[in-house]
């Protein structure tokens, strides 16, 4: 049976912070909606209303256009072992960029990955969570480092440029802010 909270229970903190991996969902007013599967250890809950997590550079920046136009944002974890679980986290989200004062604070907080574009702070509205009996098993394996011996090889001059021509839009011609804030 779901439960609701209007708050990130400490229990559930825990549960969070051992995940491997969590989805990002996110939609703009009219257009494609954007799920993301995440990992690397990136994401943090700060307290029982406020959570974040670190996103780096990729193909596109879908989550960072969508809440610069509304905000609205869900994350969703899994448990893939034995104590069955699935908790979504409801709330609103910025991007902090590397131009703002609050990522000299919060980057320290997570492991330092190679193109971090920003951070994306959520103010937890409700969290819910339900049985998750018909998640399957599996078994971690570890992280893949491709994406980040890819950044590595770039380098931050050729991250920025790679950024430029790929991450300034969404696919449905959102501005996503990388650049310059968004109005």
């Amino acid at each position: 049976m779901a439960k609701f909270y209007d708050h990130l229970p400490p229990k559930y903190q825990d549960f969070v912070g051992q995940q491997k991996i969590f989805f990002v969902a996110t939609a703009p007013l009219e257009g494609r909606l954007s799920l993301s599967p995440k990992g690397m250890d990136s994401f943090l809950c700060l307290d029982a209303h406020q959570a974040a997590f670190l996103n780096v550079t990729g193909s596109g920046n879908e989550t960072a256009a969508h809440l610069s136009q509304n905000g609205r944002i869900t994350v969703m974890f899994c448990s893939f072992t034995k104590s069955p679980l699935i908790l979504r986290i409801y709330g609103h989200g910025r991007s902090i960029h590397p131009r703002d004062q609050e990522w000299e604070t919060l980057y320290p907080k997570f492991p330092p990955l190679p193109g971090a574009r920003q951070i994306v702070l959520i103010q937890i509205e409700s969290v819910q969570t339900s049985c998750g009996e018909s998640v399957p098993f599996f078994e971690y394996h570890g992280e893949r480092d491709t994406l980040n011996k890819w950044a590595e090889k770039k380098g931050p001059e050729g991250i920025v440029d790679y950024q430029k021509a790929n991450n300034q839009k969404s696919i449905d011609g959102l501005n996503t802010g990388l650049f310059e804030p968004t109005k």
